[in-house]
């Protein structure tokens, strides 16, 4: 890491060349040695290292050196840093994947880059119970030594961001956007936090924004830093799925949580554990894979059970009081004291919620005083 700008521009300067990808930068650096010495190659030394036409045509064009010279304003301010593909703090990990980034802009703390990781991934609109078992799980990982990975994203990426963060340990958030733009917006209390106490990462430059095919690029950078990834709720069509395929094709380990088979963001974590991912219930089922996290982790504990969460203290009309008590029901069956607990709601106004939603065929009511959401397939 540095802030030697002479040492610097060059990095920055092949990483702006419109239309160069990481592959690209990579086959550079191995035929020429350095960024200044690919970059001052001419046409007939590229040719002769085997460039083909398009790569020269596209290194003929040049650098961006607007957007050169845009990230170094943007590394003056506190907390800023560009690891570079050469440099000690950028982690062995990530280079060893088949596309490592040239660079990265990290705000926050560079040395954690390094630190033994396992990312936790998973829905963007997850069930109340996935959201729990997210933020448990990171909890208890980070008191193993393991830096909890994410994306940033809504759901189960916050959800263990949080969850490590709250137990006092680290996190990093790699990002789909440039390091001055937080996505999405909701979570900038979040990115200033990681920021503090973990590290916002990204390989693309100040300015950029959130774009579809930038969230691929992402994924593959959570895996590659991590020795594993573990997968708590995901649907079929799942950006986690990506994540987790690409963790296998790095040789890093996948988990995946269980779910109801009523449930279909259930159905992403079954489809890998039928594929050969590591089915996880508890703390150990991770950690026993994971050798290289140290302190031992503590007893064994099931990161299944319902834990209790924060309830927002807002005035609710009925209408929202029923879609509150709607959005904090699982598709497998909860007690209704969990229920209380989840919806700050007393035990009296939640069994009159529940027989309306149960007349209305949105919930099922089973023996024992549970309750389950019923699937869109159930419903009238």
């Amino acid at each position: 890491m540095t802030r030697d700008t002479e040492a610097l521009h060059p990095w920055l300067a092949l990483h702006h060349v419109p239309g160069l990808g990481p592959r690209a930068c990579l086959w550079l650096l191995d035929r020429f040695a350095s960024p200044a010495a690919a970059l001052a190659a001419g046409d007939e030394a590229l040719a002769t290292a085997g460039a083909a036409t398009r790569l020269r045509r596209i290194l003929a064009r040049g650098p961006d050196y607007r957007a050169v010279e845009r990230d170094l304003d943007w590394l003056k301010q506190p907390d800023r840093h560009i690891v570079v593909l050469n440099d000690p703090c950028y982690p062995a990990s990530l280079r060893a994947i088949p596309d490592p980034p040239l660079l990265l802009y990290v705000c926050g703390d560079p040395a954690l880059l390094a630190s033994p990781q396992l990312a936790v991934v998973g829905s963007r609109n997850p069930t109340p119970a996935g959201r729990e078992t997210a933020y448990e799980f990171a909890r208890a990982l980070v008191a193993c030594g393991l830096t909890i990975t994410s994306g940033l994203a809504m759901g189960i990426d916050a959800a263990a961001h949080e969850g490590a963060l709250d137990a006092g340990g680290n996190s990093i958030a790699v990002t789909g956007t440039g390091p001055d733009r937080v996505y999405p917006a909701g979570h900038r209390k979040l990115a200033r936090r990681l920021c503090l106490q973990g590290a916002l990462v990204t390989e693309l430059a100040p300015g950029t924004p959130p774009r579809a095919r930038h969230f691929p690029r992402r994924n593959r950078i959570i895996s590659g830093l991590s020795l594993g990834v573990l997968v708590t709720e995901a649907a079929l069509r799942s950006g986690s799925l990506i994540t987790a395929r690409l963790a296998l094709e790095q040789g890093r380990e996948v988990f995946a949580v269980p779910g109801s088979i009523h449930n279909p963001l259930a159905r992403g974590c079954h489809a890998l554990i039928r594929q050969g991912a590591k089915l996880v219930e508890s703390l150990e089922d991770i950690v026993e894979e994971i050798t290289t996290a140290q302190p031992a982790p503590p007893a064994t504990q099931n990161l299944m059970e319902t834990k209790p969460v924060c309830t927002d203290l807002v005035q609710d009309g009925p209408d929202a009081l029923t879609s509150r008590v709607l959005a904090r029901l699982d598709f497998d069956p909860v007690p209704l004291d969990v229920l209380v607990r989840r919806t700050g709601l007393t035990a009296g106004q939640l069994s009159s919620i529940l027989l309306a939603l149960e007349l209305e065929n949105h919930i099922t009511a089973l023996p024992g005083g549970l309750y389950l959401r019923r699937t869109q397939r159930q419903s009238p």
